[in-house]
């Protein structure tokens, strides 16, 4: 490349010179043909070197700078994708143990729930079970009581007769008798209440 650039350097310097020398001469140094030489030899010089220099210094480093650049890049965008990757992946984690999280919390409500269900109905029954033994003895006391109040309402009966008649008579008067009149009363009485 530094051949070919030097190759067409110096044919175009023989091509100016050539029309220079044909044209008339004076004016301004750089145009007069007498000092074209040693200009293409100084500008083959600077720029030669300047050539070499670009070359073999700064363009390496231009181009040592661009790979780094793009290497760099590639790692970033590799280790991005990596990052992104971990995310997802702990966000899919993440997500599964809120589901499963949520997924306990309700079976142990379920739990709790069904626990306080089966408490709620054990009470119940044993309330129940409780007031249906309450009832069953109150009615059994009920029952005796209303047995045993006809016996005990003729004995007080009795005695409180006997008693009021032994006061207005003076003279005591004999249980049995007073006990008969107060039963067959009392007989009455039930077949009124039972309507008969």
């Amino acid at each position: 490349m530094l051949i070919k650039t030097i190759i067409h350097i110096v044919i175009f310097s023989f091509v100016l010179i050539n029309i220079a020398q044909s044209a008339e001469s004076g004016g301004m140094p750089q145009l007069d043909p007498e000092f074209w030489v040693s200009q293409i030899v100084w500008l083959l010089i600077t720029f030669g070197s300047l050539y070499l220099v670009m070359s073999k210094i700064v363009l390496p480093k231009i181009s040592n700078n661009l790979e780094a650049r793009k290497s760099q890049i590639l790692e970033n965008i590799e280790i991005a994708e990596k990052q992104r990757k971990e995310s997802e992946k702990k966000v899919k984690e993440f997500e599964k143990i809120i589901f499963d999280g949520k997924n306990e919390a309700k079976n142990y409500f379920n739990e709790a729930r069904q626990k306080v269900l089966e408490d709620i109905t054990k009470k119940r029954i044993s309330l129940e079970n409780d007031i249906n033994n309450e009832i069953s003895a109150a009615e059994d006391e009920i029952n005796k009581l209303k047995k045993s109040s006809d016996d005990k309402i003729n004995k007080i009966a009795v005695e409180t007769s006997s008693d009021m008649i032994k006061k207005l008579i003076g003279e005591e008067v004999n249980n049995s008798s007073i006990s008969a009149i107060v039963e067959d009363l009392s007989k009455k009485n039930k077949e009124i209440k039972h309507g008969v």
